[in-house]
Order: C-alpha cells, then structure tokens, then sequence
C-alpha cells in the first residue's frame, strides 16, 4: 500500500501563481493539491474544509493577510503546519510569521528550487528558514523595533504625506509627528524619510 501524499492547501491572490505552484506539486509522487484560496479569509474557510497537511501561505493579499490568517488557524487548530510565502527577505515580515507559528519561510522566487523539499520537511516537523532571510534576522536581531505608531507613520509617509498631512490624519500636532519621524529615523538609522521608506520595504516593516 502506497503512503499517503501530503495534502497541500495553497493560498495566493495571483491566480497564475496559484496554478504555478500546484503544476510543480503535480509533479511530486508524494503530494497533492487539495485546497487552493484567494485571500486570507477564504484561507481559513478551505483549512477548515480539507485539513491540509501543509498550507503554502502568501503574506500580502487583500481583506485578511497571510500572517493574519496564520494565527486565526492556528487558534483553531494548533498543530497546523504553515509555509509562508513572500516577495521580500526582510526581517521584519519573517519575525512576524516566525512569532505567529510559521513553520518555514519561502521566497517566491526560490519556489521552483526549494518548495517541494521545504513542504516535505515541514511535513516531517521540522522548521525552514532560508539562509538570505535567516542572515536578514541575525543581522538586526538586536535592533529596537518600531511601534505600531511609529510603523502607521512610516506608511503615511511612504504614501508622500507631509508631517502636517500626517498630523491631521492621526489627530496630533506637528511636533508631535516630528518626534515619531526623529524616533523612526533613529531606529532605522536612516538619513532621512525617503532614506526610512526605503530602509522600511526592504526589511519588510511596510509592504509596497
């Protein structure tokens, strides 16, 4: 009697990606995709409906992300294992899965290489994390984060609001929002705002 595949949940807003991910799971004699959902919310529903094995995960989409789905699942079914997916290596965005239970962390542009043996690993228990994202992690793993203001007004300014736009969105005087930007710059030891953006995407504290 032949061993049961691993049943493989994907979850991606691209549905080209979607399609891309499950022609590479054909491929492999010991799994199958049982699953596939557009957004995090429908993630939670498809979990709830086929129990996958493994569920490939993608972090940006829209009406739930990934990382939210993550633990909304794994609230109702601990042991679920969780491969998340991402365009980015940043830090920031791999310590949020890490923190909320993710099992590996794949970037998309190493699915074709590393996917089917990250899925089997993951199946078999064990954690995966890539060496660029893991060399991301070390290397500001003692850095102090940003709080959740302080990361809201990084994205104002990534979307070219002033500091006086800023205050008037947030409620708050000027002066105000110039300690949040003095404190973010700091922290991000950038030169300046456009500087902290910058430092913001790659690292992954604010998506594109």
């Amino acid at each position: 009697m032949a061993p049961a595949k691993i049943r493989v949940l994907t979850v991606d807003d691209h549905p080209l990606l979607r399609e891309g991910i499950k022609a590479i799971i054909d491929q492999a004699e010991d799994m199958e995709m049982v699953a596939q959902a557009a957004n995090g919310r429908e993630a939670i529903q498809q979990f709830r409906k086929a129990k996958p094995d493994v569920t490939l995960m993608d972090v940006q989409m829209p009406e739930l992300d990934g990382i939210e789905a993550l633990v909304a699942i794994r609230s109702e079914y601990p042991d679920a294992r969780v491969i998340v997916l991402t365009t980015y290596k940043g830090d920031a965005q791999a310590m949020r899965a890490l923190k909320a239970g993710a099992h590996a962390f794949l970037l998309k542009s190493l699915l074709q290489q590393e996917m089917l043996d990250t899925i089997r690993d993951v199946h078999a228990g064990r954690r995966r994390i890539g060496e660029e994202i893991a060399e991301e992690l070390a290397e500001h793993f003692n850095d102090e984060a940003l709080t959740h203001r302080e990361v809201h007004v990084l994205r104002l300014i990534a979307e070219g609001n002033s500091n006086k736009q800023i205050a008037d969105v947030l409620a708050m005087s000027q002066d105000t929002i110039k300690g949040y930007v003095r404190n973010i710059l700091t922290k991000l030891g950038a030169n300046d705002r456009t500087h902290a953006v910058t430092i913001g995407l790659k690292r992954g504290i604010i998506g594109a």
